[in-house]
């Protein structure tokens, strides 16, 4: 297979235990791998991990032949991406990271790699992280909105296109794109309290409009007037996946929120099977947000920690 010969075809200075931060030349390299081994995760994502590596401390190198990215503020590196280690080459690697000051934990490891290998259980300690469960759409449901528990989306979207029928969707381009962030920062000044998670996703999401076109995002904006006041920005995932990034929507406006989940998905409907709308975070309301849509399926992640047998 020639893409999956291409991986390793790597620069011999990036090497384990020296990690690297993500910077724009290093995008292809790191495709390849996502390419050749799709991940379902959204973290993997290369636009995710260059716009949230100042939040999460994220930096990567190569062992082995993987792509092993590590997450400073959660103390633990992302399952390494490339053909799977059984457990015994994971505790080696989990030894080396221990050796090199690092915290020897896995996260945003698949069920599936748990299922085959079984006796992962001798060497580390399963935690479900219910958190970080990735919420994955049907986007046939979500442009057709059928059923009961869509009927309250469908009016709300309806009631916006009676209170607004001159709104338009555009593509988030231009002074759309920034009228968009002016959005999101004036959303982060609404509550009672700054959030500290919406303080981050800001800067993430001012990193990744300052790279869009680089970073392959694409993105809509609803627009009444000239205000912007919904957008959504996404970028493909895998070949049956695109992942949803940011979405924001000025509740100014009811419904807003309505109309731009739904003409993501009628304008993504062509090109993929689902949408990765990522993570609650544990947060309430997000959660009961995400749980409203009718999610198709919920990937679990897991940690391993460290145990090996005395």
């Amino acid at each position: 297979m020639v893409m999956a010969e291409a991986v390793f075809q790597v620069p011999q200075k990036i090497k384990f235990p020296e990690f690297n931060p993500f910077v724009l030349k290093d995008q292809e390299l790191i495709q390849i791998y996502i390419d050749t081994f799709k991940p379902f995760s959204c973290e993997y994502n290369f636009s995710n991990l260059y716009a949230w590596q100042d939040a999460y401390k994220l930096s990567w190198t190569l062992y082995q032949e993987r792509l092993l990215v590590y997450d400073e503020i959660s103390q633990c590196a992302f399952m390494p991406l490339g053909k799977d280690f059984c457990p015994e080459e994971l505790v080696i690697l989990s030894l080396n990271m221990k050796n090199a000051g690092l915290t020897p934990e896995f996260s945003l490891v698949a069920s599936g790699y748990l299922k085959k290998f079984s006796e992962i259980e001798n060497y580390f300690i399963i935690k479900e992280e219910p958190d970080y469960a990735e919420y994955i759409y049907d986007v046939d449901k979500l442009c057709e909105l059928t059923g009961k528990k869509l009927h309250k989306k469908r009016n709300l979207i309806s009631q916006f296109k009676r209170t607004y029928p001159d709104f338009k969707v555009h593509p988030l381009k231009g002074e759309a794109r920034h009228k968009a962030l002016g959005l999101a920062q004036s959303l982060m000044f609404r509550g009672k309290r700054r959030s500290h998670t919406l303080d981050q996703e800001f800067g993430a999401m001012e990193i990744s409009f300052d790279s869009f076109d680089q970073l392959g995002l694409e993105g809509l904006a609803i627009t009444v007037g000239n205000k912007v006041v919904a957008f959504s920005v996404f970028s493909q995932l895998n070949h049956s996946t695109y992942d949803i990034q940011f979405e924001k929507s000025d509740m100014d406006f009811k419904g807003s929120a309505q109309v731009i989940n739904h003409e993501t998905a009628k304008f993504l409907k062509n090109k993929c099977q689902y949408l990765n709308r990522e993570q609650d975070l544990g947060i309430k309301g997000l959660r009961q947000a995400k749980m409203s849509y009718d999610p198709e399926k919920l990937i679990t992640m897991y940690r391993l920690i460290f145990a090996p047998p005395n």
